[in-house]
C-alpha cells in the first residue's frame, strides 16, 4: 500500500474557474466555459512536487520510505491518464490509457535553473476528435428521437442485423446496435501514479484518482482569424442571458450583425428542414424574476411572424422540449432539471410549422393536474405562417414556472424571410446541408443555372478476335451430329444454341471490363454581400455535405414508415469539387458561387 511522495495538483486543463489556479492568469475568463473544440488543443497536465523538487532532479529509489522492509512511499515517475467520454454523464467508455513521463525540463532563461515541481503534459484531442462525426435529424420530424441516440448519426457503420431480444425471429424495433449521437460527448480525465520503491522497482501508486472537471466537446473548428479562444461561453447555454447565447450556426441573420446589413435568411414555403441546434448546459436561470427561486416551467423556441402593419402571429416550437431530463418535481409538477448537459435541434422551417399540427400557443395558467407533464402548454397555435407573413424570427426562451410567466430570452432574434419563388425550372432548385464549424447542420436552396452531366471512365482489354473464317451451315438434312438434329420439313435445325462455329465476331478484340461513371452537378448561389458569402463558404470546407433528393426510393422509405421518415424527401451526401471560390470581390461588390459536386453514391454499372 504504497503512496506518493509529497502532493500533486492539476496544472493545465480546459475547464478551470478558480481565480487561485494556476490558470488565472494564462487565459480570459479562466477558461470557465463548459463547451469545447474536440479541434482544439485539450490539453491535461499535473504537476508534482516533493520539497520544492526541481525539474532536473532525477526520481530516486533513495527517496522511498520504508516500514517494515515495504515502501510506502515513492517518488512519482509516470502518471497514467484515463480518458473516458460519455454522452449521457453516467455510462462510461473509455477510449484510451496514456501512460506519460515527465516533461522536458524548463528551465530559467538567463541562469538555467530548472523550474520547481515535475510535470506531466497531454493533449487528448485527437482521442475525443475521432469520437465525433454529425447526426442529421430526419427531414420534416421536429426533432430528432433521443438526445443520447440523436437522429442519422455519422462515423463507423453501425452493424445492421435484425434481432430478437425475446424472439428468435426478431423485433419490429431493434434494441442493439444503435450509435450514440454524433454531435456531442462529455469528456472525464483521471490520473492515477507509478513511483519507484526503494528497491528500483516501479510499481503503482495507491493514491485517490485525480479527477479533472467533467467538460463537454463538439465537433467544431475555432478559426484564428474570427473566434475568440474556447466560444468565450457564446455557445454554452446556462444560467443567464448576458451573452445572449447563440445556435450552433454561423449564418448571419441574427440581430446585432452590422447594422448595415440586416440580413434574414431566405427559406422556401415548402421547405421541410431548417435547423437550429444549441447546447444547454443549465436549465435554470438568473433573470426571469427578481428575488425568487428562477424555476424554469418551460423552454422553447419562440417564432414571432411579421406581415406589412408589423407583429402577425406569435407561437412556440416545443419538440425539443421533450428531450429535456425530468427527473425534477416542484410543487407537485415534474419539470425539467437544472443540469442538462445535452445538445438539442429544433425543425423551424415553414412547411413544418404550417403543415406539422406540432405549433403551440402559451397557456394562460398552469391549469392541468399537478401530476401532468409540461402543464404550461395548454393548446396548439391556430395561425401560424400566412399568405401574408413576409418574415418571421426565432429565438430560444425559458419562460417562468408560476404567474406573470415571464420569458427570458436566450438567444439573439434570428431572422427568415419568406421565399415565395416557385419551383418552375425543369431541373429544381438545390438544396443543400452540412456540418458547418461550429459543429451545427446549416442549409441554403441554390436556384441559378443548374447543370447536371456525368463523366465517364472505361478500363479497356484487348482479347483473342474469335474464328471470323468458318459459317457453320444449316443443310436442312436429318443427317449430322446428335446435338444439331434437322428439321427436314423446313430446313430450320433445333440447335441446342445460337453460337455460330465460325462468324462469332460479335466479340473479341478491345473489349471493356467495367465502366466507372459519376454524375457532375453545379448550381449558382443568389449574388452574396460580404457576411453571407463568409457563412456560405462553409459548403465549400465542410467534410459532410448532403443534397435533398426527392425519388421512387426516397418516397419508399416515407411509405414505409412515415414517423421516422416523415417526408419523401431525404439527405443524399455529395462532394464538393471546387478547387477554389471568390468570396470577397471589391470590384463589383456582391458575389455569387458555382458549387460544383458529385454525389457519394457512384452510378452503378455492370462487370463484363
Amino acid at each position: 500500500m504504497a503512496t506518493i511522495n509529497g502532493n500533486t495538483n492539476w496544472g493545465i486543463i480546459p475547464l478551470n474557474s478558480s481565480n487561485t489556479s494556476s490558470l488565472s492568469t494564462m487565459s480570459w475568463d479562466y477558461r470557465s466555459n463548459y463547451l469545447k473544440s474536440a479541434n482544439d488543443q485539450l490539453r491535461y497536465q499535473i504537476q508534482w512536487s516533493e520539497s520544492g523538487m526541481r525539474g532536473s532532479v532525477e526520481p530516486s529509489k533513495h527517496n522511498a520510505v520504508v516500514v517494515n522492509g515495504i515502501t510506502t512511499q515513492g517518488d512519482v515517475v509516470n502518471v497514467v491518464f484515463k480518458v473516458e467520454t460519455s454522452v449521457n454523464g453516467d455510462d462510461w467508455n473509455t477510449i484510451g490509457v496514456i501512460k506519460k513521463s515527465r516533461d522536458l525540463v524548463n528551465r530559467r532563461y538567463n541562469s538555467g535553473v530548472a523550474a520547481r515541481l515535475h510535470r506531466f503534459t497531454i493533449d487528448i484531442s485527437q482521442l475525443v476528435s475521432s469520437e465525433l462525426s454529425y447526426s442529421l435529424c430526419p427531414i420534416n420530424k421536429g426533432t430528432w428521437q433521443s438526445n443520447y441516440y440523436g437522429g442519422m448519426n455519422g462515423g463507423l457503420m453501425m452493424q445492421d442485423n435484425v434481432i430478437g431480444e425475446t424472439s428468435i425471429v426478431g423485433n419490429p424495433i431493434s434494441r442493439f446496435n444503435v450509435s450514440d449521437n454524433g454531435t456531442f460527448r462529455r469528456v472525464r480525465v483521471s490520473a492515477t501514479f507509478e513511483i519507484i520503491d526503494n528497491e528500483g522497482n516501479i510499481i503503482n501508486a495507491t493514491n485517490s484518482p485525480e479527477i479533472a472537471p467533467i467538460l463537454t466537446v463538439i465537433n467544431s473548428v475555432n478559426q484564428f482569424e474570427d473566434d475568440d479562444v474556447y466560444y468565450n461561453n457564446s455557445y454554452d447555454i446556462n444560467e443567464s442571458n448576458e451573452s445572449k447565447y447563440q445556435f450552433l450556426t454561423r449564418c448571419p441573420n441574427w440581430s446585432n450583425v452590422d447594422v448595415n446589413e440586416d440580413f434574414k435568411k431566405p427559406v422556401r414555403i415548402d421547405e421541410q428542414a431548417e435547423w437550429l441546434q444549441f447546447y444547454i448546459r443549465r436549465n435554470y436561470s438568473d433573470d426571469i424574476r427578481t428575488g425568487v427561486d428562477d424555476i424554469v416551467g418551460a423552454t422553447a423556441i419562440k417564432i414571432v411572424t411579421y406581415d406589412n402593419n408589423g407583429i402577425e402571429n406569435t407561437f412556440y416550437l416545443r419538440d425539443f422540449e421533450d428531450n429535456l431530463l425530468t427527473n425534477v418535481t416542484y410543487s407537485g409538477y415534474t419539470i425539467p432539471r437544472n443540469l442538462q448537459n445535452q445538445m438539442f435541434i429544433q425543425n423551424i422551417s415553414p412547411d413544418y410549422i404550417i403543415n406539422s399540427g406540432n405549433v403551440w400557443s402559451k397557456g394562460s395558467s398552469r391549469t392541468p393536474a399537478p401530476s401532468s407533464d409540461y402543464p404550461y402548454w395548454n393548446s396548439y397555435a391556430s395561425d401560424t405562417i400566412t399568405s401574408s407573413t413576409m418574415y418571421y424570427t426565432a429565438t430560444l426562451v425559458k419562460i417562468g414556472m408560476w404567474s406573470p410567466y415571464s420569458e427570458e430570452l436566450i438567444s439573439n432574434d434570428y431572422k427568415y424571410t419568406i421565399d415565395r419563388d416557385s419551383d418552375s425550372t425543369p431541373y429544381g432548385f438545390v438544396r443543400f446541408h452540412w456540418l458547418n464549424s461550429l459543429g451545427g447542420i446549416d442549409s441554403y436552396t441554390a436556384k441559378r443555372d443548374v447543370v447536371e452531366g456525368i463523366s465517364i471512365d472505361r478500363n479497356v482489354i484487348e482479347r483473342k478476335s474469335g474464328d471470323r473464317t468458318w459459317y457453320q451451315a444449316n443443310s436442312g438434312s436429318s443427317s449430322g451430329s446428335e446435338a444439331n438434329v434437322a428439321d427436314s420439313s423446313n430446313g430450320n435445325n433445333s440447335y441446342i444454341s445460337d453460337t455460330m462455329r465460325g462468324g462469332d465476331i460479335y466479340k473479341g478484340g478491345r473489349e471493356v471490363t467495367n465502366v466507372n461513371a459519376e454524375k457532375n452537378n453545379s448550381v449558382y448561389t443568389e449574388p452574396l454581400n460580404k457576411s453571407t458569402s463568409s457563412w456560405l463558404k462553409g459548403i465549400m470546407l465542410s467534410p459532410n455535405v448532403w443534397i435533398e433528393m426527392d425519388t421512387s426510393a426516397t418516397a419508399r422509405g416515407n411509405s414505409s414508415n412515415p414517423y421516422l421518415r416523415p417526408s419523401t424527401k431525404e439527405y443524399i451526401p455529395v462532394i464538393i469539387t471546387n478547387s477554389d471560390i471568390e468570396t470577397v470581390n471589391q470590384e463589383n461588390g456582391l458575389v455569387k458561387f458555382n458549387i460544383e459536386y458529385t454525389l457519394s453514391h457512384k452510378v452503378q454499372t455492370q462487370r463484363n
